[in-house]
């Protein structure tokens, strides 16, 4: 048995929402976090940001920051604080932080690593990459450019999407020696070519991810994505991981057994979306070893009155502390 250590390092790979739930727990039982964020976001605050000052997405690093962070309620908040009018309208507070530390340093790192001492993080949060890169889908024989763009993107060609960056990019060091140093990587959910994939793409994570001597955890979307996962099963999404990382990369897939409510269903289904199919026939086709858990919550929470972070949480998401748990008892296999 891999012998344990009793301060694991735990490295968890993303961006955005799909993240923010999964670190929200990991936060409770570990005390090594690194969160790698994907560097890809150009669309509403962050776009906009990007495209006046020149600097790198700030929002993904945000909300990965509050996930961690152990300050107060009221300072969580207000780094998620949204504008409504004004020259500030769309804006978050976090965001327009980040945007003004990088403009005083000319360093994106540094403004991530103030603002984790403002938030009090348990653990830190990395850019995937410090290059100014954008996400490209090739998509038969049409190319798309932009995550925003690429999100609502119906996906077209019989093969699966090549995914590349403009201009090409190199990891962050800081990130590859974490990914190298880790106990235990984590593939969070999310977007799964926005926030997932666009980190593989940069030169250097696929092979941290081959080299690193941690077990490498993929957990699996609870619901499918309109025109591009459609009638995905967890094999599926396994098989896309696998064709970026090669074959053995991936340890352990960890996916949500525990069934939707009808209220739960009523709402993703008028959208498209659909619980991610699984079955001993699917999961056969897995060739890491698969994990199902009841790891959909089953609370749907009434916002608490000036509670901010509230509007940013989905009716059907993962349930921090069963995800955790899940991840911690891999760790101690």
């Amino acid at each position: 048995m891999q012998e344990v250590s009793p301060k694991p390092k735990f490295v968890v790979i993303g961006g955005g929402t799909g993240s923010f739930a999964l670190l929200s727990g990991l936060k409770r039982y570990a005390e090594d976090i690194t969160a790698l964020v994907s560097m890809v976001d150009d669309g509403g605050s962050t776009g906009q940001l990007r495209d006046e000052y020149g600097v790198l997405p700030p929002g993904d690093a945000r909300q990965c920051l509050v996930a961690l962070s152990e300050s107060s309620l009221e300072m969580r908040e207000l780094f998620n604080y949204r504008f409504s009018d004004g020259s500030f309208d769309g804006h978050s507070f976090g965001n327009i932080f980040l945007t003004a530390v990088e403009k005083m340093t000319s360093d994106f790192g540094q403004a991530v690593r103030l603002a984790g001492d403002v938030l009090n993080v348990r653990g830190r949060v990395l850019p995937i990459t410090l290059h100014d890169v954008k996400l490209v889908v090739q998509d038969g024989k049409r190319k798309v450019v932009g995550e925003h763009l690429i999100d609502k993107l119906v996906l077209s060609s019989k093969k699966r999407p090549q995914i590349s960056l403009t201009p090409k990019a190199k990891i962050n060091p800081e990130a590859r020696q974490a990914i190298l140093d880790a106990d235990v990587v984590i593939l969070a959910p999310g977007s799964l070519y926005e926030s997932l994939i666009a980190n593989f793409v940069v030169d250097g994570c696929t092979e941290a991810l081959q080299q690193t001597k941690a077990k490498v955890v993929q957990v699996i979307n609870l619901v499918t994505k309109p025109g591009q996962t459609d009638n995905w099963s967890v094999a599926d999404y396994a098989h896309e991981i696998e064709r970026f990382l090669g074959k053995g990369t991936v340890d352990y897939v960890l996916y949500n057994d525990r069934k939707a409510t009808k209220d739960q269903l009523s709402k993703y289904t008028k959208a498209g979306e659909y619980p991610v199919r699984f079955d001993d026939r699917i999961l056969r086709k897995v060739r890491a070893k698969t994990i199902g858990k009841p790891l959909l919550s089953v609370h749907t929470e009434a916002p608490k009155p000036g509670d901010k972070l509230a509007g940013e949480r989905s009716l059907m998401r993962h349930d921090p502390d069963a995800l955790a748990r899940a991840l911690m008892r891999i760790y101690f296999s």
